[in-house]
């Protein structure tokens, strides 16, 4: 018995002598793994070095202790780790391995000089945890000597080969400082940092319970001191493999659209400012932002860009600038995106504005109310149409030459830039009076460019102004007790190529206290040729054109009146004496005419009958009697206006 228990205390000691010298093997391994890490930092000129490292067989247990890191590349940074403990850590094959869990402790990362502003920055995560990981046992080389876009790819290479269900981390604090430069200093805490199924350089969710910012402004004469706090950041489908394209010089030929994120949003957004600003936020949503890798060039974009120190650019390296930027910005896309209900805090008063939209092309502001100088300015909405940010960039190109004025055609370029403009709902005070000027729609639309130039538009203007003692030419009008002027207006022009003609139609104006005017006019073989800034070339083509049909209609809501209380106190008469004057002065002028052109005393009689009885429509009608050259028609009327009217047949009639 005793020599069995001798036997057994000995099988016990050697079992767990070799127990402890297997995790002791295990240990030395591990370190010699780590080292051999290590180790191609430094051939790559960085500089690496830990502490203790231990591996706890049991458990699949590897732990490091003490790391600090510093790559050799250019851009200056530091980084270190207190502690890595990887569980569950297991071999997938010779250049991958896996780990149930990874929890790392003080993480900070410190870059100096970084980016064009040339700022220290740090980030630190007193804890970081990876679920399910699975990675590269080796890091790839990093490009000895390159540039930061180098560096970039690098990073998203090695990115790509991570696999991970969730990376958790109950903080983030980013400061930044730029020393004596003019971004200032500050730090930006985030809180409740969590990744769901990072896998192939894409991410499901990314996520931010809220973020806390500090910011100290370096201004001339007045430093500021910006805090704030965004919650809820929700970043939805994240694929970075569209980031690398776009790094990579052999994808330039990729002319397609590919998705970056699906959905970014955020919840309520509030900042603050020491000299008693305050702007909060319900909230932002940015949907299917996209990059089109063939010109979305992140590196042509950064070496395009000014240089510290470098010179002012002359004109023409602007220019070259801003086409750089106009291709830069083709290649970027938003499918939508909404700023919610924001308050901003100025001297006059808190300004509101519902929401800021962008879709398909269309910017609207929604929902304005704001303080004005001369009283409260409210507008329901404003939109851009069709506005392109690259075509933006490249009308700035044009204009840009200092010492000559942009030409003509330069300026019509707005018209590349968008496609209309909208404004509805606008309440606004006029001048320094009490009242108010009332904007139902202003709306202008055009489309069909010829080089530059529209040929086709549509003006819409609903509108009630009050009428201005100031201005001369109403005073008539407040004189005979008109202190607002109703605005009613609809143009429309098109031009259709296959047919040559142009026509001006609708065109409605109706002054609803004074009259309604309506017009339409009608041009044959207007050539495209026409359609140019050069003078010499329009008048050349505008021998070709000829004149249609034109038909002129007035309704009569006040304007008659109107101008006989303005003949009745000239003439110091009654108004039914003014009236009878003005009938008999028409009617008179309307003899002369007649003798040249017997069509001429219908529209004659039509106008004496719209005078002596008010609340009529007067419509008069001009039919070319054969073809009627435009420029032969305005010599005509410039030198013999009666004999010019010779050429079309006149038809008038009134009625109630």
């Amino acid at each position: 018995m005793k020599r069995i228990l001798i036997g057994l205390i000995v099988a016990v000691l050697l079992a767990a002598g070799g127990w402890f010298g297997f995790n002791l093997y295990a240990t030395y391994r591990a370190t010699a793994e780590v080292e051999a890490a290590f180790e191609q930092i430094r051939k790559q000129g960085g500089k690496a070095s830990h502490g203790k490292v231990t591996f706890d067989t049991t458990s699949r247990t590897l732990t490091i202790e003490d790391v600090a890191l510093a790559p050799g590349n250019e851009q200056q940074a530091q980084i270190k780790i207190a502690g890595i403990k990887a569980g569950g850590v297991r071999l997938i094959d010779d250049l991958r391995f896996s780990a149930d869990s990874i929890d790392i402790t003080g993480f900070e990362v410190a870059l100096d000089q970084a980016g064009p502003a040339k700022l220290k920055v740090s980030y630190k995560v007193p804890q970081l945890t990876l679920r399910d990981y699975a990675g590269p046992i080796h890091a790839g080389n990093a490009p000895a000597g390159g540039s930061l876009i180098d560096m970039y790819r690098y990073v998203l290479d090695q990115y790509a080969g991570v696999t991970t269900s969730s990376l958790t981390a109950p903080a983030l604090t980013m400061s930044f400082d730029s020393g004596s430069g003019a971004a200032g200093s500050g730090e930006i805490t985030y809180s409740g940092l969590a990744i769901q199924n990072l896998k192939d350089g894409k991410i499901d969710a990314m996520k931010a319970d809220r973020a806390v910012i500090s910011i100290d402004v370096k201004q001339p004469g007045k430093p500021d001191k910006l805090t704030g706090e965004l919650s809820n950041i929700i970043v939805n489908d994240f694929d970075a493999s569209v980031i690398r394209a776009a790094l990579d010089p052999q994808t330039t030929g990729d002319d397609s659209y590919r998705r970056v994120y699906r959905r970014v949003s955020t919840g309520p957004y509030v900042l603050k400012s020491a000299q008693g600003m305050r702007v909060d936020i319900d909230g932002f949503t940015i949907e299917d932002i996209a990059v089109q890798p063939s010109k979305f060039r992140l590196a042509d974009m950064l070496a395009a860009l000014p240089q510290e120190n470098s010179a002012a650019p002359t004109p023409a390296q602007a220019r070259e600038l801003l086409e750089k930027l106009a291709g830069f910005y083709e290649g970027f896309r938003i499918g939508r995106a909404e700023i919610g209900k924001t308050s901003v805090g100025t001297p006059q008063g808190i300004a509101r504005v519902n929401s800021v939209r962008y879709r398909d092309g269309e910017f609207a502001v929604e929902g304005v109310d704001t303080p004005a100088p001369q009283g409260q300015f409210k507008m329901e909405r404003f939109a851009l149409k069709s506005f392109s940010a690259a075509n933006l960039m490249r009308w700035a190109a044009s204009l840009s030459n200092p010492g000559r004025a942009p030409s003509p055609d330069q300026m019509l370029g707005l018209f590349r830039v968008l496609e209309g403009a909208e404004i509805k709902g606008v309440v606004s005070p006029f001048k320094n009076t009490r009242q108010l000027v009332t904007i139902d729609t202003i709306s202008l639309n055009w489309s069909q460019l010829v080089g530059s130039i529209p040929s086709k538009a549509n003006l819409v203007v609903k509108m009630v102004t009050p009428t201005d003692p100031a201005n001369p030419a109403q005073r008539p009008l407040i004189m005979a007790g008109v202190d607002k002027l109703a605005i009613d207006l609809d143009l429309g022009a098109a031009w259709t190529e296959s047919s040559g003609a142009f026509a001006l139609a609708p065109a409605t104006i109706d002054l609803g206290n004074l009259a309604r005017a309506q017009a339409r006019f009608a041009l044959a073989n207007v050539p495209r040729g026409l359609f140019t800034t050069d003078p010499v070339q329009a008048m050349g083509q505008a021998a070709q054109i000829e004149t249609g049909a034109i038909e002129l209609s007035l309704r009569d809501s006040g304007v008659v009146d109107l101008v006989v209380a303005q003949f009745s106190r000239m003439q110091n008469v009654s108004r039914d004496a003014a009236r009878s004057a003005i009938v008999e002065m028409i009617r008179a002028q309307g003899e002369k005419l007649a003798a040249s052109n017997v069509d001429a005393r219908v529209a004659v009689d039509a106008l004496a009958g719209f005078v002596e009885t008010s609340g009529q429509t007067l419509t008069i009608k001009l039919t070319p009697r054969g073809k009627v050259p435009v420029l032969q028609l305005v010599d005509a009327l410039n030198s013999e206006p009666i004999a010019a009217l010779t050429q079309f047949r006149i038809e008038a009639s009134t009625g109630l």
